[in-house]
Parts: C-alpha cells; sequence; structure tokens
C-alpha cells in the first residue's frame, strides 16, 4: 500500500514540475534556472509543513513527502544547472542560484515546520 501512495503522489509531483520547468523556460528562455528553484522551494515548504505537524499519518507522508515532494524537488537538475552554469563561465550566476537554493529551501523548509505547529 505504501508504495502505490508513493506512486501516486509522484504522479502529480512529476508533471507539476515538468510544467514549472516549461513555463519558466516560457517566459525566461532556454537556461532559465527559475522552475527548477521554483518546484524545490515549494517542496522543502511543503515537506516543512508535513513534519512540523504531529498528526499527519505515515499514509500522508508517504503519498505527499515521499510521492510528491520526492518528485517535484529535484536535486539532479539543480545540480546539472550548476555545472552548466559554470562550463558557461557564468560563475557568479552560478553562485547566486546555489545561495539562493539553500536560502529559500531552508527558509521555506523552516517556516513551513513553524508556522505548522
Amino acid at each position: 500500500m505504501t508504495a502505490l501512495l508513493v506512486v501516486l503522489g509522484a504522479l502529480a509531483g512529476a508533471p507539476l514540475r515538468l510544467l514549472a520547468d516549461r513555463v519558466a523556460t516560457a517566459r525566461r528562455g532556454a537556461g532559465s534556472v527559475l522552475g527548477t528553484l521554483t518546484v524545490n522551494v515549494v517542496g522543502s515548504a511543503v515537506l516543512g509543513v508535513l513534519l512540523g505537524r504531529s498528526d499527519v499519518s505515515p499514509a500522508v507522508l508517504a503519498l505527499v513527502g515521499t510521492g510528491f515532494c520526492g518528485t517535484l524537488t529535484t536535486f539532479s537538475t539543480f545540480g546539472t544547472d550548476v555545472v552548466r552554469l559554470v562550463e558557461e563561465r557564468a560563475v557568479l550566476r552560478a553562485l547566486g542560484y546555489v545561495t539562493a537554493s539553500l536560502v529559500l529551501g531552508l527558509g521555506a523548509a523552516a517556516a513551513g515546520f513553524l508556522l505548522s505547529r
């Protein structure tokens, strides 16, 4: 049952990540990191809310935490974006992206955690 819940959550998270990337690319052009940054921050906030609540069932954690957030967020695309920016000699932009991802992601998770308590 848990594996099915993870798959169901993933069926919602993965298309949303793809949609966010497409919207960011359409608005900001190819190579935009805004879609990845957005999904990673939103996923961090959602996971923070889930972990801040004491009444979340294991089924909801599997569905939303592991399935949805696990496929909505992406570390591999983040890493690929950073390497690409460095290869394009956009080192300052890469550093800004890493910094923004860490600050916004951790901040969103902490805010979600604290607000849901």
